[in-house]
């Protein structure tokens, strides 16, 4: 541990010591990204997880010195990996700065799984509406890339977090939408009276009997078979409690 530390600690002087010194044609940026890289792999073999996150930022700069976008946005996730170990805040700092720079160069589902990893760190932590806010932005890049499924897992949590809250027409909308898109589609179609359960549940949360009435003709309409399912006659019998 203690030999990695040392080394770490040598590389890093070295990349120090090139940014401050002169280079041409961006040569000390390349010279000090590639010190910052083995010093950042000498602290995750100490398990140094901060000090790791730490040395990936400056990686990160020295890309972004070069105009290496790409490596500069892997850099910062590859911070983030390093600090789930010790701090879900700076993880989710080094995510979204990786976020945000494959959105500006057009790679919109590397952004979508970003923004999904937020959420999943915000809901760990709690933070539901934080949590719905990153879900609701992963979900919307998903969709502009055509990858339905990651798109409605997405918009599920936002869904459940919703209800979670007590949002339940936002949370109706969503798993109505859902089942909706999901009846044409033969690998989604399977879970499509679960999503018409949870908006159905929703509804009972919001005690409006004449809701859940006028819902449950919806999604017969929306799905025939729906009727002869054990989750219809849950909230039918629940409905008229």
């Amino acid at each position: 541990m203690a030999d990695h530390i040392t080394k770490g600690e040598e590389f890093e002087k070295k990349a120090e010591k090139k940014l401050s010194g002169w280079g041409l044609f961006g040569s000390k940026y390349e010279d000090a990204a590639e010190l910052y890289e083995k010093a950042a792999n000498s602290f995750k073999l100490a398990k140094s997880w901060d000090k790791a996150g730490s040395i990936n930022i400056k990686l990160a700069n020295c890309h972004l010195k070069l105009d290496s976008k790409h490596e500069a946005a892997n850099a910062y996730a590859d911070a983030a990996n390093c600090y789930k170990k010790t701090s879900n805040k700076e993880a989710i700092a080094c995510l979204e700065q990786a976020a945000t720079i494959f959105l500006e160069i057009g790679r919109l589902n590397m952004a979508a799984r970003y923004y999904k990893e937020i959420g999943e760190l915000y809901e760990v932590d709690q933070n539901l509406q934080q949590a719905i806010e990153k879900f609701d932005q992963a979900a919307e890049l998903f969709q502009s890339e055509e990858v339905t499924t990651s798109a409605n897992q997405c918009r599920q949590k936002v869904a459940q977090f919703s209800a979670q809250l007590e949002q339940y027409p936002k949370a109706i909308e969503i798993y109505e939408e859902i089942a909706r898109q999901s009846l044409n589609n033969n690998l989604l179609k399977y879970g499509v009276r679960g999503h018409l359960l949870n908006a159905g549940l929703c509804q009972l949360c919001k005690g409006d009997v004449v809701a859940i009435t006028n819902s449950l003709e919806r999604y017969q309409e929306l799905d025939p078979t729906f009727s002869r399912t054990r989750e219809y006659k849950l909230l039918a019998v629940s409905g008229d409690l």
